[in-house]
């Protein structure tokens, strides 16, 4: 019998994890009720855990994540950062993918090809990041491939954004009725609201994050923004942030005191514990870029527990930035971000187009957000005048079974002075091109735009309009490489991007509130000479909707498993079953 097993698994293995390894997991999404910032509410949870559990795979892995949608609404989850190479049908925004109904599944399967780093992932439907649903990623590096500094003594992850105690139903019906959001409740460190630092801005009874460390190691910290729409500074009371990388991407390393992150922006930091230290510290996110003191109560703080610790953390929290008024000292840090040219592992793309500087760009578009506005009686908000609406039917299935009409290839690319006006408007960019998009920030509040498929070369940032004459400031040698960058309000930030990855990308603003009211589109990348090699054909499981609905058979569910591996592996797992038996007997 144990021969049968062993015989077993070594088919298996060799039938289902032939070259890359892969890793099956299922995150199952519900409803739980919890009180983070002191008053009951519904959250999202992930497993029954709210943040969810994380996904810990390694360079060229195959992952396959089968999500059970337990909601009571359609649901999507996606992966921002991982570039989907030749797959953006995993990418899980409407554009690509059907929702899972109620009670359904889908099963996502992708390779996270070429790439390290801190990750996240969300739903990205009905505004229900607000609610939670989200959880960390980590892609490790292969051991063959060494990192670029020493290896520290532990990960430490950790979840911050700012958090309402109206869930997402709650605050979508607020923006629906031609109302901003107002200010945040506090912000949330790993699901969970502040230590009472202060007794009038902490109820009592707030159940707080600690983080254990010993004094003298070094643990990386990889701190994601995953809040709704409010960019955060972080600090660690007492100790310096080495940067050492930014969503998959090593940096030139930098310390820093503290360290302001864009909503839906990852890091991670190097930090040493003191040697000496006889106490608790303080790990605080504030609120950036508001009027601080009217915005007090939005301050997240968890608590750094030394194993020798002899007291708690005591005091007033250590003081953030004081450039409020002036954001032109704030932008110096961002400008300040570098790639780190000389370590081995991930580049900005596979084709190894990292001489950025010398390659001819061959398109350029200057995308404009402004502030909210009526739209045919909605309050929405606008990206070159055009408010997006999700296509019925996503494009390249629109494209596949030749949907006329589910879509416009024609959205602009520069502003017009005309009405803005709610479409369904497409970039219609060019494979193996190499596009400069200006992102151009005039709305009020600080915005943090994401590309899927991608990571782009941020060359340039600053206050103003941009206009040609602004390239000659650009930065063509080690511009900072990420998929997630800050628009300071009233200014503009230059990306250089090499679009070699075949498929369907949003481009899009993180800041939930401005995306939900329409700040996005697609970038539809197709190769006329598709032969197979550059784009992935739908996976067997694909959902169908709007124009395709028919095509959907009857049960939407599917498993991990049973995909990757097929009918094959139960036909072999029934043939042990059986010897077995047979040997037994």
């Amino acid at each position: 019998m144990a021969l049968l097993l062993l015989i077993h698994i070594a088919l298996f293995s060799t039938l289902c994890f032939a070259a890359d390894p892969s890793v099956f997991l299922d995150l199952k999404l519900s409803y739980i009720t919890l009180s983070p910032l002191g008053v009951p509410q519904r959250v999202i949870a992930v497993n029954g855990a709210f943040p969810g559990p994380v996904v810990n795979v390694t360079t060229n892995y195959n992952v396959n994540i089968n999500v059970h949608n337990q909601l009571d609404e359609n649901l999507l989850m996606t992966w921002p950062g991982i570039q989907m190479r030749r797959n953006s049908w995993q990418d899980g925004v409407l554009g690509t993918n059907c929702p899972i109904h109620p009670k359904k599944n889908f099963t996502y399967r992708f390779q996270v090809k070429d790439q390290i780093g801190s990750f996240f992932y969300f739903p990205s439907l009905n505004f229900q990041r607000a609610s939670g649903g989200f959880g960390p990623i980590i892609i490790n590096n292969r051991n063959i491939i060494a990192i670029p500094f020493a290896h520290p003594d532990a990960d430490i992850v950790l979840l911050v954004g700012d958090w309402y105690t109206k869930n997402h139903t709650a605050l979508r019906t607020i923006l629906e009725s031609g109302e901003e959001l107002g200010m945040p409740d506090g912000v949330l460190i790993n699901g969970k609201g502040p230590y009472r630092y202060n007794s009038t801005l902490v109820p009592n009874g707030i159940e707080y994050e600690t983080i254990n460390v010993d004094p003298g190691k070094t643990y990386r910290f990889r701190v994601n923004n995953v809040g709704t729409s409010t960019s955060l500074n972080f600090r660690i009371e007492g100790h310096n942030l080495l940067l050492v990388e930014t969503e998959g991407f090593y940096t030139t390393q930098q310390n820093f005191t503290s360290f302001d992150i864009h909503v839906g922006q990852s890091y991670s930091f190097l930090v040493t514990m003191d040697q000496n230290a006889t106490k608790d510290y303080y790990i605080v996110a504030s609120a950036r870029f508001v009027n601080e003191t009217v915005w007090e109560r939005v301050t997240g703080v968890a608590i750094l527990h030394y194993s020798n610790s002899k007291g708690p953390a005591s005091g007033p929290l250590p003081v953030a930035p004081s450039d409020i008024y002036n954001q032109w000292s704030a932008m110096n840090q961002p400008r300040a971000i570098r790639q780190n040219t000389t370590a081995s592992g991930a580049r900005p793309n596979p084709q190894g187009s990292f001489h950025y500087g010398s390659i001819n760009v061959t398109d350029t578009y200057v995308i404009q957000s402004l502030p909210p506005v009526r739209i045919d009686g909605k309050f929405r908000a606008t990206l070159n005048g055009i408010s997006f609406v999700n296509p019925d039917t996503p494009i390249r299935l629109a494209d596949l079974h030749k949907v006329k009409g589910a879509y416009k290839l024609d959205f602009p690319n520069k502003p017009h002075d005309r009405t803005p006006h709610m479409d369904r408007s497409v970039i219609n960019a060019t494979y193996k091109g190499f596009i400069e998009i200006i992102l151009q920030n005039n709305d009020t509040k600080m915005q943090s735009f994401h590309m899927d498929g991608y990571a782009f070369f941020v060359v340039g940032m600053d206050f103003g309009v941009w206009s040609e004459n602004s390239r000659n400031n650009y930065n063509k040698w080690d511009a900072i490489s990420r998929s997630t960058t800050e628009v300071y309000p009233g200014g503009w930030t230059a990306v250089l991007v090499s679009l070699d990855n075949v498929g369907v990308w949003n481009l899009r603003v993180e800041n939930l509130d401005r995306w939900y009211l329409g700040q996005e589109t697609y970038m539809r990348i197709i190769n006329p000479e598709e032969n197979g090699k550059t784009e992935m054909v739908p996976p067997d499981n694909v959902i169908y909707c709007g124009a395709l609905q028919s095509l959907q058979k009857e049960s939407q569910s599917s498993s991990a498993m049973a995909l990757h591996c097929g009918n094959f592996k139960l036909f072999l797992t029934l043939v042990i079953t059986i010897l077995a038996l047979y040997f037994d007997f």
